[in-house]
Parts: structure tokens; C-alpha cells; sequence
């Protein structure tokens, strides 16, 4: 480097001389300098070869990145002063730009491309640096960058760029040749942008000064939504979201950083920013949800219609949700569940629509940690069965239970949010000259009443209330909507507890269920075992108190005595029946199976197989929705796809025990395309044993295609002899792999036939859909031989082992009470009939039901009465095959 320095020291040394002397001396020293300017240009060419050679052999991979302090010449480049820098810089990419000439593949692997690879490295570091570059050098760096064909980081130096942009706006060197070279190079690198490449825009457009555009595409509701909404607004509005939503850009991590968030609080501009922020937020959010308006160019995968989330957007709505958790109040915490829910909605061969954007959701809920957010949470945690999304609520519950000092698994219970709600499910509130009143009135379901000052009650909302009460309206309204979304859940927790050998205090269980406004509406439906002094007495709500089945009132001490959940297992038949009397006796409507409930016991074969149970082999289950039914129940599966690969079997831990039971299915098919969807993913499944093994046991795996299943690695574990399993363990698991089977199975599907099958799987659908009847399938014909005879069509029924028989005025048919499928009688011809959700729920509605959930009970209910009036049908479809 002396040969520089040598040459500024002969300009530096002309002062102090007589003018004349020194004169002479500089023109000397121009004259030198000039020619001078060839050999320093030739110099750095020279000495950046020489960098290339020796760094390009340390290069141990194209993708690797490369440090050039690793070179010799490399890190003494690094070490001149920032004027020799500059030149240097400038220099770079004239040879790089000499390299792109003859660079045939810019990711190859021969020699130039490697020193492109090295030589770029080189040149990113100095413009890490503030280097005095002059405006030529800049210009020719840009017109560098836009004449490639790709501008990727990977080819170019983006961000340092970027960084000299920023430091020419800060020291207002920044010309309109400059402005129109950034615009430019900011055009080249954003054409296949990604969130690094938005981030870096924004930051050209406030390096030059231009306000940036809403970074919003159309084609998606809520863009759709905003994009209106700032083409009516002022311009102080739309500046207001133009940065907001530009910050968002930048929401590319995991979790936000102190510094993102910080610079958000001085975005929102107070409390009039927040305002405004939850207000469109009200607006835009729930249209999340909506399908697509429009598709994009760029993927033909990304159509109208589906509920594809563009990566940039969901880089937006990460940003978003994150800002919420700033804004602590119901609406934005209501707003971050039904955004988490949307995002974690599984689409068609893809998964979950954004797991970054429901992550984010649940994190913000976590950040407020109010009483708001905790409902929501709890909400979150039963609807949502996503890996992924329980281990972030587990995180964001722990915290949250740390911070408010009670132990992790009571604030599951503790954070049931009562929605305003006064009494058992009742919700009352006075808006304007009516009192609006809410009543739960099935763990599904609401109803709500407008009563005028005199009295008088009406359904519909008043007219007088839309738009003087407007916001008290939307505030009642969403509440009933919380609490139409938070019953099914709370059930759906209550029908796990079983195998979570939960017990509460009495007063605790009080407080938290019995009379709890939301959870007294399921609770009070369910039985109770109280025990006292060793004594335990089973019990229900009834008209104020608590009841044995004789319904005499149970007289309880609040200290001393606990309480678990009742279960007919170990119970006596008259126990069992008279619980079930009781229900029917007084129309006491269960959440879920309970009193009916069905009981597994050891079977003689399976005590000759020991070790596990053959009872749910061999049958035939639509994957995706025995997938489904898996994550509801509690259950690990992984969708099989026909590929070479293998799998655990579907796996439920059971850790209060120290057990895992596994229920061992394969793919069923081999033809590509035709028993798998496009995604590769198998139809269907076909099942074999299930089986228990300690917690910590060994794990087995079985190949896509078959073959069985072998250990993962050493000796295969042996599995817990069946006997030995703890009897309500063993019940409820074979009652889950029973509710997988029932309700997945093709036998099922009145329609499935109709796809063409082999003769092996048509003699399955046969077998199936008019054998035998499981465990529940009893239970329904129990149930059903006690309500029939009081239905208006009693007279046209009767039961002929496993079938319903039902006399109409054409033919008489057979209904099979495991399946629903129907024969018409003498021949015992197949009739399909595919009744609509309308259809099934209006049977139900017609008749008493001893307890919710169970649909096939519903469907051949609305079976019978259509065929005992089967004069009266008018479907086409139906018509012709009553022929």
C-alpha cells in the first residue's frame, strides 16, 4: 500500500514551500497523478486478483458464507483507510461486472463462479463500512445491479446499497440522479420479493424521501377491505397507515424485538393512533377469514375462491397481531383468537393457512396478559388441536401463570371468562328502552329476547337499537357469539377430563364449575361423585340443588369434601339405568355421553392376544377424517403420504399414567393418483392393533407402503399385557378408537360405492354398513327402543335385531342402527339417501334426546319419519331408486 501513499505525500509535501517552488511542484505532482490514475486503477485490479486466488481455494462451498479476513490480502484490504476503501469498492465491481461477462451459471461450482462468490463477499463488507463514494461511483454501482437479470442478495450487495442510500439522505447529499438510479435499483431488486427484499424497499423510499404506497395487494378480503377504505380516507389517515403497515413489513421474525415494538408506540401517535388502529382493525381482521377475491400472477395455485395468504401479507398480519398485544381491551383480544383460529385453518393438501400468523396471535395474547386475553387463550387451547399451536398457548399459560403466581394447570380453569353473564347462562343487558336477555339453552347454542319497559318480547332485534345503539348492539352480539364458541369447547374439555384423574376440592369445584355462569350450564347437566369420609355419593343439578337419582338433595360439607367426575364403569346395570331414567324423567339434556356412555371391557379374545386388542381391525377410514378425529381426541397422527418414508402409529400419551397407547394403521392402496390425492397423501387408511406401552418404551414405525411395524432403533419394547392396563384407561381409549372407527369409516358413506370399488372393498363397505353393531351402535338402539314409542310414527316402527324397521306407504325399509344405511324391504335393495344437516337437526329437534354429539342417532331419526311418509317425497334421486 505504499505505493499511495507515496503519491499523496508528494501533493502534501508542496506547503510551506515559496509559491512559485510549490506551484511547480504540484503541477508535478497533477501531472503525476494523472497518469498516476491508470496505475492505481491497474493496482487494485491487480491486487483484487490476487485476493480472488487466494481466497477462492478457502471458499469450502458456494452457499457457505465467506469471510475475507480469512485471506491475507483479504484483511488487509479491510485495514486501509476509507478513501482507499472507496476505490477499491469501485474497482470490485468493475472486475465483477467483467466476471458476469464471461460467468456462464452464477451458482455453478467452477473457479470464476467461485470467485464471483468470494469477490462479492469483499465487496459486502466494505460497503458495510461508510465509505466517501462520489456520485458516478454510486450511479455505476446501481446501473450495475439493474442490468442483471436476477437481483438477489445472493448475486448482488442489496442491503449495502441500501446503507449508502440511508447515509446520502442523512447527509442530504442525495441528487435527483441519485433518486432516479435508487428507484430504479429499488424496481430490480422487489420484482420477486420476498420479506427481506420488502423490508429493504421501505427502507430506500425513506432514504429518498417518497411516501411509500400501502404495501398491500389486492385480491385478499381484509386488502381489499383496506385498500377502499384508504382511498376515502385524509391524507393524515392514510400517512398513518402507510407507516404502520410499512413497519409490519418488517415482522419477519418470530417474536418481536423491544426496538420493533418501541418504534410502534411512537407510530401510534397516543391514544387518538389507537383509536383508529382498533377500529380498522374491528374492519379488516374478521375478513381474514374470507376466501380470496382474486388470484395472483404469480402462482396459479394462489386462486379465487381458496384461502391462500400471500407471504408478504402474512408478514403483515404477524406485524399486526403483535400491535394488538399493545392494545389490551376485549375487542382486541377477541379479535386476536378469531385471527388465530383463521390462520391455523387447515386447507386442502397444504396445512394450516399461516402458523406464523397464529403464533404471532397467540403471543400477543400472551404480551397483554389480561382477564380478556386469558379467556381467549383458554378458548384457543380446546378448539385448536395444531401441534405447534398448543405448545405456543402451553408457553404463553406458563408465563402467564408465572406472573400471576398460581400453578400452570389450575389457570386452564381459572380463566374461563363469564362474558357479563349473571346467573346459570343467562345474560342480561339494558340497551336503550329494551333489556336485552341471553339464554344458553344446549351446549351449542343461544337464544336472545328484546323486551320492551311493559314487557312485551320479541326475537328480532328492534329496528330502534341498529343505529342509536349501534355499538352496545355489536358489543352484546359478539359476546353471544363468545359464548356459542366457548360452550362447545368447555365441553369438548369436560369429555377429556376422564383419563386426567382430576379431583377438586368442593369449594373449588363450586366456584370454578358449579356455579360459574358459563360452565353451570354444562356442569349442572353432568353427575358428580361427592365423597366425604371416605363415602361417595353420585349427584346432578336439579331445579336449585344438588340430587341423588332418587332425587332426594345431597347434604355436603365444603370442608373435607371432593369431587370427581362420575362414569359408569364399575357400575351396576340398575345404577346405570336409573341414572339413565332419571335423565329422560326430567329431559336433563347431557353435553356429552355420560350416563349412556359406553363401557369396553376385556373381550375373551383379546385376553388369548394378551397384549393387544384386534376388536378395531381391518377396517377402511377416510384419512383426513380420522386425522381429524385424531387431534380432537387428544391423539398424535401424521397424515400417511405414498412416499418412502415412515411413521409412528397414531399415539396417545397418556402421562397421569405413564402410559402411550397406539393404534396401528397403514396406507391403503398402491396406484398413485388414484388412492391418493394430489398432495400424495393416501384416501384411506387401513387399521389394525391397538396396544399400550409404558410412557418411556422404545417407539415403532412402519414404512408408507406397509410391511408392519419394528422397533426404531434396538430391541422392540414389549407391549403392557391388556389386563393390566387400568380398566377406565383401557375403556376410554377403545371408546376413542370405537368414535374413529364409527365415524371415518367408508361403511359410513351412503354414497361411497358410487366411486367404483374393487370387490374386496365393496364386500368391507357391506359388511360394515349392515353387520353387527359396536359398542355405541348398542347404545343407540337402547336409546332408540325408549324414544321410539313415543314418536307419532310408533306405529309404523319396530326393531329386527340390528335394523330399525320403519312400514311407509310405498315399501317397508330397514334401517341399520350402526351405519344409517337403508335396505328396502322384501329384497333387501340398497337405498341411498344423503340427508342434509338441516334435515338432521330438525329430527333431533322433534324428539328428546338424552345428549348432544351424537349425529348418527340424529340421521336415522330423520330417516324414519322421512320414510314412514315416504308418499310424500319429492327428491328426484330418491324417487328413482323407489321404483
Amino acid at each position: 500500500m505504499n505505493w499511495l501513499k507515496d503519491i499523496l505525500h508528494k501533493i502534501k509535501g508542496t506547503s510551506g514551500e515559496p509559491p512559485a517552488k510549490a506551484e511547480e511542484k504540484m503541477s508535478e505532482a497533477v501531472l503525476e497523478t494523472r497518469v498516476a490514475g491508470e496505475t492505481v486503477s491497474k493496482l487494485h485490479h491487480k491486487q483484487i486478483q490476487s485476493y480472488l486466488d487466494e481466497a477462492e481455494p478457502l471458499l469450502r462451498n458456494e452457499w457457505d458464507r465467506f469471510s475475507p479476513k480469512a485471506s491475507k490480502t483479504g484483511a488487509e484490504m479491510l485495514n486501509v483507510d476509507c478513501g482507499e476503501q472507496a476505490a477499491l469498492a469501485a474497482a470490485l465491481v468493475e472486475v465483477i461486472q467483467n466476471m458476469d461477462n464471461g460467468v456462464a451459471n452464477f451458482f455453478g461450482t467452477d473457479r470464476n463462479s467461485r470467485k464471483r462468490r468470494v469477490a462479492l463477499a469483499l465487496l459486502n463488507s466494505l460497503l458495510g463500512r461508510k465509505l466517501p463514494l462520489n456520485e458516478e461511483q454510486i450511479l455505476t454501482m446501481l446501473r450495475w445491479v439493474c442490468r442483471g437479470s436476477s437481483a438477489s442478495s445472493y448475486l448482488y450487495p442489496i442491503s449495502g446499497i441500501v446503507r449508502i442510500a440511508e447515509e446520502l439522505a442523512e447527509e442530504e447529499r442525495m441528487t435527483e440522479a441519485l433518486v432516479a438510479g435508487f428507484l430504479k435499483f429499488q424496481k430490480a431488486f422487489t420484482r420477486y420479493a420476498g420479506a427481506d427484499e420488502r423490508r429493504l424497499s421501505r427502507r430506500i423510499d425513506r432514504a429518498i424521501g417518497r411516501t411509500p404506497d400501502l404495501p398491500l395487494e389486492a385480491g385478499e378480503a381484509w386488502t381489499d377491505a383496506a385498500i377502499h377504505d384508504m382511498s376515502l380516507a385524509g391524507k393524515d389517515v392514510r400517512d398513518f397507515w402507510c407507516s404502520l403497515l410499512g413497519h409490519c413489513v418488517s415482522a419477519t421474525t418470530a417474536s418481536p424485538s423491544q426496538k420493533w415494538m418501541k418504534q410502534v408506540e411512537g407510530l401510534m401517535e397516543g391514544e387518538e393512533g389507537r383509536t383508529e388502529f382498533v377500529q380498522r382493525m374491528s374492519a379488516w381482521l374478521p375478513l381474514v377469514n374470507e376466501p380470496r377475491t382474486a388470484g395472483t400472477k404469480e402462482s396459479q395455485h394462489v386462486r379465487a375462491g381458496t384461502q391462500v395468504i400471500t407471504d408478504a401479507h402474512q408478514d403483515i398480519l404477524r406485524g399486526l397481531a403483535w400491535i394488538c398485544g399493545l392494545v389490551p381491551g376485549r375487542e382486541t383480544a377477541r379479535l386476536l383468537s378469531g385471527l388465530g383460529l383463521s390462520a391455523y385453518k387447515k386447507m386442502p393438501q397444504v396445512g394450516s393457512r399461516s402458523v406464523r400468523v397464529g403464533n404471532a396471535c397467540i403471543g400477543a395474547l400472551g404480551l397483554m396478559g389480561t382477564a380478556d386475553a386469558l379467556g381467549q387463550l383458554a378458548l384457543l387451547k380446546v378448539k385448536l388441536k395444531f401441534g405447534g399451536a398448543q405448545a405456543a398457548i402451553d408457553k404463553a399459560l406458563a408465563k402467564l401463570a408465572e406472573q400471576l403466581g398460581v400453578p400452570r394447570e389450575e389457570l386452564e380453569e381459572m380463566s374461563v371468562p363469564a362474558y357479563g353473564m349473571t346467573g346459570s347462562g343467562e345474560l342480561v343487558q339494558q340497551i336503550g328502552e329494551f333489556t336485552a336477555e341471553l339464554r344458553a339453552i344446549s351446549s351449542r347454542s343461544t337464544e336472545v329476547m328484546w323486551k320492551r319497559a311493559d314487557g312485551k318480547a320479541q326475537k328480532s332485534l328492534p329496528a330502534a337499537l341498529k343505529t342509536e345503539f349501534a355499538e352496545d348492539v355489536k358489543e352484546f352480539l359478539a359476546a353471544k357469539k363468545d359464548i356459542e364458541k366457548m360452550l362447545p369447547a368447555q365441553s369438548e374439555r369436560l369429555d377429556n377430563l376422564y383419563l386426567q384423574r382430576k379431583t377438586w376440592p368442593l369449594a373449588v369445584w363450586r366456584e370454578r364449575y358449579c356455579d360459574h355462569p358459563l360452565m353451570s350450564v354444562l356442569v349442572r347437566r353432568l353427575i358428580w361423585n361427592f365423597t366425604t369420609n371416605g363415602v361417595t355419593t353420585p349427584g346432578v343439578w336439579l331445579k336449585d340443588a344438588l340430587v341423588n337419582r332418587q332425587g332426594h338433595p345431597i347434604e355436603l360439607a365444603d370442608d373435607g369434601s371432593t369431587v370427581t367426575l362420575w362414569h359408569p364403569l364399575n357400575q351396576s346395570a340398575d345404577v346405570v339405568l336409573g341414572w339413565r331414567g332419571f335423565l329422560e324423567e326430567w329431559e336433563i339434556v347431557q353435553p356429552f355421553k355420560q350416563a349412556h356412555r359406553e363401557v369396553y371391557l376385556l373381550t375373551p379374545a383379546e385376553e388369548q392376544t394378551h397384549v393387544y386388542s384386534n376388536r378395531f381391525a381391518a377396517h377402511l377410514l377416510r384419512q383426513h377424517q380420522f386425522n381429524a378425529l385424531c387431534a380432537a381426541r387428544g391423539w398424535k397422527n401424521k397424515l400417511r403420504l405414498m412416499v418412502d418414508d415412515c411413521y409412528a402409529p397414531a399415539t396417545r400419551w397418556l402421562t397421569q399414567w405413564g402410559l402411550r397407547a397406539e393404534y396401528w394403521i397403514e396406507g391403503a392402496g398402491t396406484n398413485y393418483g388414484t388412492d391418493t390425492l394430489e398432495s400424495g397423501a393416501y384416501r384411506y387408511v387401513a387399521t389394525d392393533q391397538v396396544r399400550f406401552y409404558p410412557h418411556d418404551a422404545a417407539g415403532v414405525s412402519a414404512h408408507a407402503g406397509g410391511g408392519g411395524y419394528t422397533p426404531n432403533w434396538g430391541q422392540a419394547a414389549e407391549p403392557l399385557p391388556l389386563a393390566e392396563v387400568d380398566p377406565l384407561v383401557f375403556s376410554e381409549i377403545m371408546r376413542d378408537v370405537d368414535l374413529f372407527v364409527g365415524v371415518a369409516s367408508v361403511g359410513n358413506d351412503p354414497a361411497w360405492l358410487d366411486g367404483g370399488r374393487d370387490e374386496q372393498q365393496r364386500g368391507y363397505w357391506h359388511e360394515y354398513g349392515f353387520g353387527g353393531l359396536n359398542a355405541s351402535a348398542q347404545t343407540r338402539k337402547a336409546i332408540l327402543e325408549r324414544l321410539v314409542p313415543r314418536l307419532k310414527i310408533a306405529s309404523q316402527c319396530s326393531f329386527l335385531d340390528r335394523f330399525l324397521l320403519v312400514q311407509g306407504k310405498k315399501h317397508g325399509y330397514k334401517i341399520h342402527l350402526g351405519s344409517g344405511n337403508i335396505l328396502i324391504m322384501p329384497q333387501d335393495k340398497y337405498l341411498c339417501i344423503v340427508p342434509a344437516q338441516g334435515q338432521v337437526d330438525k329430527a333431533g329437534d322433534k324428539v328428546f334426546l338424552p345428549f348432544e354429539g351424537d349425529r348418527v342417532l340424529s340421521v336415522i331419526l330423520s330417516k324414519a319419519f322421512l320414510l314412514a311418509a315416504d308418499d310424500k317425497i319429492t327428491d328426484a334421486t330418491i324417487l328413482r331408486q323407489l321404483k
